[in-house]
């Protein structure tokens, strides 16, 4: 289902604070208005989200003008063309899969097998809900705590690329998750992210993606391939919110006594 027809359908009224609002990314929230009752919600509040249908197309592309998933979409899809790789031969896995938005363009872009990955039932279940048939599989669960069970199940998915849009740097996909996605995949294999365009260069990152990512690319664990920097969004003051894409070749796999200091 298109935002297009969400827009159209939607049975609510989004409120935003105003333009004069000093809030930091992660504290941003609005008031969505539902049969005459009105509630708060945070930005990063996903589930309570997920649970109205279409509010995250409208809020997040319509009023906010989001490009992110077309824009990383593209960067991989220039690389891809550049080394002559048929889309239909990746084998995605797009972490931090939310409610579809990222699988629709990659179902567009013709990759041959996507699985999602998400920590909360409710993304799952707008997926199903709005987008269904997108996904291959559909999982929900911790990367950092899989079972064996789980652990066969992504060997046998053979993956060969991974996703993570407006996912990292805000505490939403931990580093572990991240490092233990990355040795799912084969070697070489494709990764596409997308973070705040600051983030690489601070000191001060609690989440540690800073550190992780320039380690990873100062020890030759991936290669990076392209980088563009575009706005991501607009915050809710209406100002630009700048950030990077980045495609790059996974080398290796990050060492085992790397995990000890990732949160």
């Amino acid at each position: 289902m298109s935002t297009k027809a969400f827009t159209q359908d939607r049975n609510f009224e989004v409120h935003l604070p105003s333009s004069r609002a000093e809030l930091d990314q992660d504290e941003e929230f609005f008031d969505v208005e539902i049969g005459g009752a009105t509630r708060r919600i945070r930005f990063h509040d996903y589930p309570q989200i997920f649970g109205i249908p279409g509010l995250y197309e409208y809020l997040f592309y319509e009023r906010l003008e989001c490009a992110s998933p077309h824009v990383v979409r593209e960067l991989l899809a220039a690389e891809l063309e550049r080394d002559g790789v048929d889309p239909a031969r990746l084998r995605v896995l797009d972490v931090g899969a939310g409610n579809g938005m990222m699988g629709d363009e990659l179902a567009d872009l013709g990759v041959g097998h996507i699985v999602g990955v998400d920590i909360i039932p409710e993304a799952a279940e707008a997926t199903e809900r709005d987008r269904p048939g997108v996904y291959d599989t559909y999982r929900v669960l911790d990367l950092t705590e899989l079972d064996d069970a789980q652990q066969a199940e992504f060997a046998a998915d053979r993956l060969n690329c991974l996703l993570l849009v407006a996912a990292l740097g805000f505490g939403d996909i931990p580093t572990a998750a991240f490092a233990t996605a990355h040795n799912m995949l084969t070697t070489p294999a494709w990764l596409a992210f997308n973070i705040k365009e600051d983030f690489l260069d601070r000191d001060d990152d609690d989440t540690g993606f800073a550190g992780l990512i320039r380690r990873m690319l100062s020890e030759g664990i991936i290669e990076r391939r392209s980088e563009r920097r575009y706005q991501h969004r607009l915050s809710v003051a209406g100002d630009p919110l700048h950030y990077l894409a980045i495609v790059a070749i996974k080398r290796a796999d990050l060492p085992q006594d790397w995990f000890a200091d990732l949160a």
